[in-house]
């Protein structure tokens, strides 16, 4: 009987033991999927455009870093029919994603921290509204919203590209789950009760417990806005305040379509601010997508 038990017991190991590395195999793949379109963007980006067509290559070259300099040069010298340098236009982005991020998630959690803490008539009505408006696509509006930012004054400037981003309902939403889930209401009531105000509770109590979610909403709305191209492309007329992603748009036409080196070498400008901003907020983003995909 004890040998039946033993036996059992080995064969249930060697089980969990295949399930954990089929796991770890699968893991790893998924991994290698990830970060392989990167690598070979890096890679790409220190050869010439001849080594390009020739095929794939995984390894970089002897001279990786003085051909990386060349395509930096070249990249700069062809700038002039952009109609902005590579870091005129990382500027440009930088204007628009760093106002855009602080106020989408500083405004998001204000408003789920208003219909999570106070009690109205028309709460669960502007919860809806809310979500209504997360339904509907940038498309159909951009024109009425171009022609008004055109009566108005502010077409062709950043305003346009800043002000209407701070309003982001899938924002909001992931922020109210997290409420929800992660914050304690009767901390607030506390607060009241010690004199703090209104203002004063949400900024000082509530901001600092919130923080993963925040952290995590700071990433995506920073990847969003830094990537965004069609809006942009809508508003901004002058070739001056091009953005990044326009910029990179402009080397893929047909003035610039067959120097794969510096379209690479653009690409990997375009993703390192992601990259500095992801690692520099990755250790909240496990703890606010736990929270925050989860409800009570």
């Amino acid at each position: 009987m004890a040998k039946k038990s033993a036996d059992i017991d080995a064969s249930y190991s060697a089980k969990i033991r295949g399930i954990k590395i089929f796991r770890t195999i699968i893991c790893v793949l998924l991994c290698i999927m990830s970060i392989l379109p990167f690598y070979i963007m890096i890679i790409n980006a220190t050869l010439d455009s001849d080594t390009i067509k020739a095929g794939l290559h995984l390894l970089p070259k002897s001279n990786a870093f003085s051909q990386l300099s060349t395509n930096f040069k070249n990249l700069n010298a062809k700038a002039s029919g952009v109609g902005t340098s590579v870091w005129g236009a990382m500027l440009h982005s930088a204007i628009i994603s760093v106002p855009v991020t602080l106020l989408q998630v500083y405004i998001s959690t204000l408003t789920a921290y208003g219909l999570t803490v106070y009690n109205f008539k028309l709460k669960n009505a502007a919860h809806s509204f809310i979500m209504a408006i997360m339904m509907i696509p940038a498309q159909v509006s951009i024109i009425g919203f171009m022609q008004f930012m055109i009566k108005i004054g502010l077409y062709d400037s950043y305003w346009p590209l800043i002000i209407p981003a701070a309003a982001a309902p899938s924002t909001y939403f992931f922020m109210k789950q997290y409420m929800q889930t992660g914050f304690s209401v009767e901390i607030v009531e506390a607060a009241r009760i010690d004199g703090s105000g209104e203002f004063s509770t949400f900024n000082k109590i509530a901001l600092p417990l919130m923080k993963p979610a925040m952290a995590t909403q700071a990433i995506f709305a920073f990847i969003g806005s830094w990537n965004n191209l069609y809006t942009p492309s809508m508003m901004l007329t002058d070739t001056a305040k091009k953005t990044l992603p326009m910029f990179i748009m402009a080397l893929r036409s047909e003035q610039f379509r067959s120097d794969y080196g510096i379209i690479y070498l653009g690409l990997c400008l375009t993703v390192l601010p992601i990259f500095i901003v992801y690692f520099a907020l990755s250790k909240y983003i496990i703890a606010g997508v736990a929270l925050g995909g989860v409800k009570e």
